[in-house]
């Protein structure tokens, strides 16, 4: 190259260019829960193949028959194998041992952590801490072989279930350690009509994130609402 000759860098990666999700199969561990049975049945009614995860199969079949639209259910580890994206949406009080019996079926798998951390007492909601620093965090190191990320806490899960709703008025941050994966979780939020995935940071920022249902909790308490989340000039 001559001193004339500027080098040219390549144009930065539109961060809305999101990848085609359409064909990967979602499993929802937890799925017989409100949350998780609300996400099963946005992401099914959007065309998206999904599987219910629970303890029982038994439990995750009745579910699923109740929400039709193509979804099955199994046992949490054989949703896990046949699934490309785990969404885990069980019980805060639950997620290290349910995960710690699934990290062979959830090898090599996108991961997607919902659980808020959560204790309750006479003056309502409040944020937990877990050792790890978050429950995203606490399956990232329960799940060394699985690509963990963060998302989908901040949804209301009787505006999820209600098949009256056309649309969910909400965003989702997503944080993770790689690009390619929070991409491809991105791209899932966006599947459901009105969503939108948000980029938010790595997994070290999930405490805040998991917390802020603690707020919402509040808001929606004292408003009678069911609120979500949007960012503005983004």
């Amino acid at each position: 190259m001559t001193s004339t000759e500027s080098v040219q860098k390549a144009p930065a990666k539109d961060p809305w260019d999101l990848p085609d999700v359409s064909g990967l199969v979602v499993g929802v561990l937890g799925g017989t829960g409100d949350q998780g049975r609300g996400l099963a049945y946005r992401l099914a009614r959007a065309g998206q193949k999904v599987i219910i995860g629970s303890r029982a199969a038994e439990r995750a079949e009745a579910a699923a028959a109740g929400l039709g639209l193509g979804v099955e259910g199994a046992d949490n580890a054989e949703c896990a194998r046949r699934s490309d994206i785990v969404i885990v949406a069980v019980p805060w009080d639950g997620h290290a041992e349910t995960l710690e019996a699934l990290r062979e079926p959830l090898a090599g798998k996108l991961v997607v952590d919902c659980v808020n951390p959560l204790g309750f007492d006479k003056k309502g909601a409040y944020a937990l801490k877990p050792e790890e620093g978050s429950a995203a965090e606490q399956a990232a190191a329960l799940l060394p072989e699985s690509r963990v990320t963060a998302a989908f806490h901040h949804l209301s899960a009787v505006l999820l279930q209600d098949e009256s709703i056309e649309e969910i008025d909400t965003d989702v941050m997503v944080l993770g350690e790689s690009r390619a994966d929070t991409d491809q979780v991105q791209a899932l939020a966006a599947r459901i009509p009105g969503m939108r995935g948000v980029f938010a940071g790595r997994l070290r920022g999930a405490h805040q994130v998991e917390s802020l249902v603690a707020n919402l909790i509040s808001v929606n308490r004292r408003y009678k609402a069911h609120a979500g989340l949007r960012l503005t000039d983004v």
